[in-house]
């Protein structure tokens, strides 16, 4: 087997780490999956054994590699991992997407993408430039999330919607024109949450896009952290679509 290098975006394959994340991309994606990293002093943690089993019954090779968990994981108690061949998963184009333009933040990705599962959107666009998705720092943020989602990187805004046209933008700006509540109950069946960069925002062309929204918030801040407003606006869509069901 060739030898592991330290991550870089430009190798064909990232690191998955954790003994949690790793059982979900098993779960997930288990044809992606090309070794199992393992800690010495995780030989007898419950979950390894989960995963070595696992790993066993797929025909993964599993190694002894304490030294590759602690330089990726850069900690000493990362007890397994698995090596992953990189892939894009494309949006489906039935159901609602998030959408993230010029991202930089890796903890932030990681923590939308989580925040975003967690309120029922699966299907996730990221507008370059951007962080590198498949960073282990974005992967352990998802906490597994990552490897449930479908999740396709497009180089302009336009390339993402000449895909998918028939999807009604949500914009969200801090001079949107549409309350999120207002918003949210008048939304469609297919539709993108439009998110932008964490200090810039989006461009004021969008505003021309779709319906702006923003998010009501008192005077004592000036904005919301980008998972924040990810979380808040996926979860004031998804409610509102449980009661209209």
């Amino acid at each position: 087997m060739p030898r592991l290098e330290p991550y870089d975006k430009k190798l064909s394959y990232s690191y998955c780490l954790g003994v949690f994340p790793s059982l979900t991309l098993l779960e997930a994606r288990p044809d992606c999956v090309t070794r199992l990293l393992l800690h010495p002093d995780g030989r007898r943690n419950e979950g390894v054994a989960m995963l070595r089993e696992r790993c066993a019954a797929l025909g993964i090779r599993e190694e002894e590699a304490g030294r590759i968990l602690r330089r990726e994981a850069r900690k000493d108690n990362c007890y397994a991992g698995l090596v992953f061949d990189k892939y894009q998963a494309c949006p489906d184009p039935s159901r609602p997407h998030v959408v993230l333009c010029q991202v930089s933040d890796g903890g932030n990705l990681g923590t939308a993408l989580r925040a975003s599962l967690g309120f029922g959107f699966m299907d996730v666009a990221l507008i370059r430039p951007c962080v590198d998705p498949f960073d282990p720092r974005v992967l352990r943020g998802s906490m597994g999330a990552f490897y449930r989602m479908n999740l396709s990187v497009f180089d302009r805004f336009e390339d993402y919607r000449a895909r998918f046209p028939g999807h009604a933008l949500y914009p969200f700006m801090l001079g949107g024109a549409t309350t999120l509540p207002e918003a949210a109950k008048d939304r469609p069946e297919r539709f993108a949450l439009v998110f932008g960069n964490e200090q810039s925002g989006l461009p004021s062309e969008f505003a021309g896009m779709g319906t702006p929204v923003f998010i009501p918030q008192s005077d004592a801040i000036d904005s919301l952290n980008l998972a924040m407003s990810v979380a808040v606006g996926c979860y004031a869509f998804r409610l509102t679509g449980d009661r209209d069901t």
